[in-house]
């Protein structure tokens, strides 16, 4: 069984021989699980293998051991043949005489059954263990809509969206990440739908990742993305099977990574990054009050605490008069300029927020009360700051949290502090001018090609009405792909296509 340079390793019709010759490739692993039987009337010799914890027991010992274990018949046909077609009822099953793809079908969960005098092995998909059950998507809850939300097993993530899309052109190609880890990652996407175009340069572009392991699909995210210097995310991440299947609806592409509870969405716009998919289980009304709010907590999160500074620094005659008599009694004793005033209680909130989410869920809300309250307000006591400013950043802190997309919200967070300094150096004008620099950069900004901010520049009126407002969804559901994202020729629908699934 020795090769030359690049040429695979085949197996030889020699039981004894192939199984320790797997068993040495994967270094006598304690986990690898070897069970020798027979099979058939003259009682041939077979060998099963599998990896502990990566195969569904039951399927194991239910399905494919105790089948032929039991199988006393006289056997007239090639065995191979015999056991491939009429003996194992599993539908997921290959014969391959390469070792390099049994010992990947092993890693993949499978199992392998070796036949005496035969030189190929048969793989069958028995891929399981434990896994965590479904759950409400922690990052996205909702009041009213579906509670289900991805897990960490690809297989499992990709009936979740099939339930969802009972569509026959829905899309599911394979491809795998990772030097080391051989993750499995589905790309998914409508025919007829998306773009050829933009589905080839996602392809291209996940071909160029090179990475030895992908804990979580931030990984590829960060790779393909167009711009990694930018805050603003350009691939929006979901929990949620109802989003993924919506925004394939509206000609977008998914990216589900084994081992990510999160699938990727692209290419997206500002203003999906400020949609939730429970916008469109509410009354059009609430539902467009509710878009608006998030876009006046996205300027908040920005400019609140710069706003501030800039007018108790520099413009306090736009104050009203007994407003400004309060701020000027309150600082009164204040040691700190509304700068360092303003970054101390940033940086609290911040610190504050980050062990929230670090320690587990009833220790960080009782870190975030006793945080916000009780240091707070004894930092106002102290005179270290003033009422008005823990006020201000407590409201932005409160209007991060309307936005639903977590990788904006953070990144505005970040953008404040370059706001606070530019309003303490040039008062409105530094927020004006940040106020510019930003909207150019989203007007430059792209997402996998596309004009990150549309359909604002360029316009398209049309496609305002599921942006700004959300409006009445019987004037929504007669074009579902965005205008943008339209392929140029519509595709003929039909029940097949290249994709595997």
């Amino acid at each position: 069984m020795s090769r030359s340079s690049n040429e695979p390793i085949h197996l030889e019709k020699n039981l004894e021989m192939n199984v320790e010759t797997i068993k040495k490739t994967l270094g006598n692993s304690a986990d690898l699980i070897v069970r020798k039987s027979s099979i058939g009337m003259i009682e041939n010799q077979f060998a099963m293998m599998y990896l502990k914890g990566l195969v569904d027991d039951d399927q194991v010992n239910n399905n494919i051991l105790r089948i032929l274990e039991l199988n006393k018949k006289d056997i007239t046909t090639n065995l191979l043949d015999a056991v491939y077609d009429e003996m194992i009822a599993l539908t997921e099953i290959k014969k391959s005489p390469e070792l390099d793809s049994i010992i990947k079908a092993l890693l993949n969960g499978d199992t392998a059954v070796l036949l005496s005098d035969e030189n190929q092995a048969i793989l069958l998909g028995t891929s399981g263990g434990e896994f965590r059950s479904i759950e409400e998507p922690q990052s996205e809850s909702v009041i009213r809509g579906s509670r289900s939300g991805f897990v960490e097993n690809l297989k499992f993530n990709l009936a979740l969206l099939r339930r969802e899309l009972k569509n026959p052109n829905l899309r599911i190609d394979f491809m795998e990440i990772g030097k080391h880890s051989n993750q499995k990652m589905a790309i998914c996407y409508i025919e007829g739908h998306a773009k050829p175009e933009i589905v080839d340069e996602v392809v291209r572009r996940l071909k160029t990742v090179d990475i030895d392991f992908s804990p979580d699909s931030g990984f590829v995210e960060q790779w393909i993305e167009d711009s990694n210097l930018s805050p603003f995310p350009q691939i929006l991440d979901t929990e949620r099977p109802d989003r993924v299947a919506y925004n394939l609806l509206r000609g977008k592409i998914g990216i589900i990574v084994e081992g990510s509870p999160f699938a990727l969405l692209m290419p997206i716009t500002i203003g999906d990054s400020l949609k939730t998919i429970e916008d469109y289980n509410q009354r059009w009304m609430i539902s467009t009050m509710l878009r608006l709010l998030r876009f006046v907590s996205f300027y908040m999160t920005l400019f609140l605490p710069a706003l501030y500074v800039a007018l108790v620094s520099y413009h306090p005659e736009l104050i009203p008069t007994q407003l400004l008599f309060t701020i000027a009694a309150s600082r009164e004793g204040v040691p700190f300029p509304s700068l360092i005033e303003a970054l101390i209680i940033a940086l609290f909130y911040e610190i504050l927020q980050e062990a929230g989410t670090r320690l587990p869920r009833k220790i960080g809300q009782t870190i975030g009360i006793v945080g916000g309250i009780v240091i707070g307000e004894i930092a106002v006591q102290a005179g270290i700051v003033t009422p008005l400013m823990v006020i201000a950043i407590s409201l932005t802190a409160i209007a991060a949290f309307t936005l639903p997309n977590y990788s904006l919200a953070i990144g505005l967070r970040v953008m404040r502090f370059g706001a606070i300094f530019a309003a303490t150096i040039l008062g409105l004008y530094g927020i004006i001018l940040v106020f510019i620099m930003i909207h150019i950069h989203l007007a430059n900004l792209k997402s996998i090609g596309i004009p990150y901010s549309a359909p604002f520049a360029p316009n398209y009126l049309g496609d305002l009405k599921n942006v700004i407002i959300r409006a009445p969804i019987t004037t929504l559901t007669k074009q579902q792909t965005q205008p943008f994202l339209e392929p140029a020729e519509e595709v003929e629908k039909t029940n097949g296509g290249s994709g595997t699934s």
